[in-house]
């Protein structure tokens, strides 16, 4: 059983090590721009904390701050990985797509640029929608929330991981639909199992809400909403490729091989 396992763990070995290094050439490359991409990253925070200034007289003092000695290193590092991971996932995606190609067919391989650029494509829109979308009103409403009576002194460390986190979470979720369209494609789901899904799809959509975005509805919904509607998109998608049979042409048939059966189970009658 391991032989015949071997071939594949080699290829995922290899896989894996094309994407590991191309995310550390790009940690590297990043990590020369981290002070423009770390102002952009704090670009919504520094927002909410003017907002609050203007509504407090008490919170105008509101700051981004750190604690630890070398904590403006780290963060650097935190940044220049989170960007590097961006910015090397066109590659993964098409490693990915690599290492599931043996398996397919000569025409399913040649997908592999529509599959790596939709990927890239709908990641991209969900880091947009959640940083010029969710988090100014996230962020509007914590941070706001309570500073009437108190001053917010955010820490830089645990906001850059709260906000890769977010980040991460939409940019994902938004790959519903390229996963779905060609999960379609291969034939391995079709709309009607979708569907039927459904029902706990939105379960798990708002479990992963929960997880994945700030300790308050009004974040939790933002997230849920479109997901709900991407999965919705998900549905069409896959029944423009790989459409469920009509029921009645299946009862049909069923009830054709039914017949047929039971003619064939029938005893034929003695002449008289």
């Amino acid at each position: 059983m391991f032989e015949d396992l071997k071939p594949h763990l080699v290829e995922l070995r290899k896989r894996l090590g094309i994407s590991v290094l191309s995310v550390i050439v790009m940690f590297f490359v990043m990590f020369f721009f981290h002070e423009p991409i770390l102002e952009w990253i704090i670009t919504p925070l520094n927002d909410a904390l003017a907002s609050v200034g203007k509504k407090s007289v008490i919170a105008a003092g509101g700051m981004v701050t750190t604690n630890q000695v070398g904590g403006a290193f780290f963060v650097a590092l935190k940044v220049s990985f989170f960007t590097g991971l961006l910015a090397s996932l066109p590659i993964i995606l098409s490693q990915i797509w690599l290492f599931v190609a043996p398996g397919l067919y000569d025409n399913e391989k040649k997908l592999i640029l529509p599959f790596v650029l939709g990927g890239t494509i709908m990641f991209a829109v969900g880091v947009a929608f959640a940083y010029y979308i969710v988090t100014p009103f996230g962020f509007d409403f914590l941070i706001t929330f309570g500073s009437f009576m108190f001053t917010p002194l955010i820490n830089i460390e645990d906001y850059v991981g709260f906000f890769t986190k977010i980040m991460f979470g939409f940019g994902l979720a938004f790959e519903l639909p390229v996963f779905a369209y060609f999960l379609g494609l291969l034939g391995l789901v079709d709309d009607r199992q979708m569907i039927s899904f459904f029902k706990y799809a939105i379960v798990i959509i708002f479990v992963v809400a929960a997880m994945l975005t700030p300790p308050d509805v009004l974040t939790q919904m933002l997230m849920a909403g479109p997901l709900i509607i991407l999965y919705g998109v998900s549905i069409l998608l896959v029944r423009m490729v790989n459409p469920a049979e009509p029921e009645e042409e299946e009862t049909a048939e069923e009830d054709e091989a039914k017949s047929d059966e039971s003619g064939a189970g029938a005893k034929p009658a003695k002449d008289e």
